[in-house]
């Protein structure tokens, strides 16, 4: 059954919501605590996203930007403010879709399945920092090129990508390279992680792969002021 998680703080208009999607036969989550948006959402395995950007605490726009950082979660803004300025705004943070309320529900209804059709071919596929990795063939598609990965720095990439701003341990990833950990060859793990790093930097990719004193790995953001 697909998923729709709404994003919505007025208790009317959120109970409306959710009667029209279930009636349409959609498995429905509602968030009704505002303090960590993000961090629930990311905790559910699938799903669209139905975003206010009136909300308490992080805007919608902060919301929708962190989501498409961390997740391939498709995100329909519905929403009262009817700005061009701020549909582009949205458009521009990963948005894939604008509505303005009042909206009618046979419109609604028909984005929304318009999105689960786009993203149906997109489940190979895992999102970093302005690319995609598709993880059967490790092809990396960044600002309109693809570039196929060597096996090992595939597997690698798509390690970090799923334990996003997680440590991974080194035994982790000697079992990602090579599916054991009982003879660990670091060594050899430091040149595959060696090689991705320098095809990261070549490639313009805004993370890079930081080693955890005593502890692992971990990716983070680059940060450029």
């Amino acid at each position: 059954m697909k998923h729709i998680i709404i994003v919505e703080d007025e208790v009317f208009m959120r109970e409306e919501l959710e009667e029209i999607f279930q009636k349409a036969g959609y498995l429905v989550t509602c968030i009704t605590e505002f303090s960590q948006v993000v961090e629930e959402i990311l905790q559910l395995t699938s799903g669209l996203v139905l975003l206010d950007l009136n909300l308490p605490g992080k805007s919608g726009f902060q919301i929708c930007q962190e989501l498409k950082q961390k997740c391939t979660f498709p995100i329909l803004i519905l929403t009262s403010r009817d700005q061009m300025k701020d549909e582009l705004q949205a458009l521009h943070l990963g948005a894939d879709e604008y509505l303005t309320k009042p909206c009618r529900s046979e419109r609604l209804l028909a984005r929304v399945s318009n999105l689960f059709r786009r993203y149906e071919g997109r489940s190979n596929l895992l999102e970093g920092l302005g690319y995609l990795l598709d993880k059967q063939t490790y092809t990396l598609y960044i600002r309109d090129q693809s570039v196929i990965l060597p096996q090992n720095q595939g597997k690698l990439l798509e390690a970090f990508l799923i334990n996003r701003n997680e440590i991974i341990t080194k035994e982790t990833l000697c079992n990602v390279l090579w599916g054991t950990t009982e003879y660990i060859d670091e060594n050899a793990l430091q040149v595959n992680l060696t090689r991705l790093k320098k095809n990261m930097k070549v490639l313009g990719i805004p993370q890079k792969i930081e080693p955890v004193r005593g502890k692992g790995y971990r990716m983070e953001e680059i940060n450029i002021l």
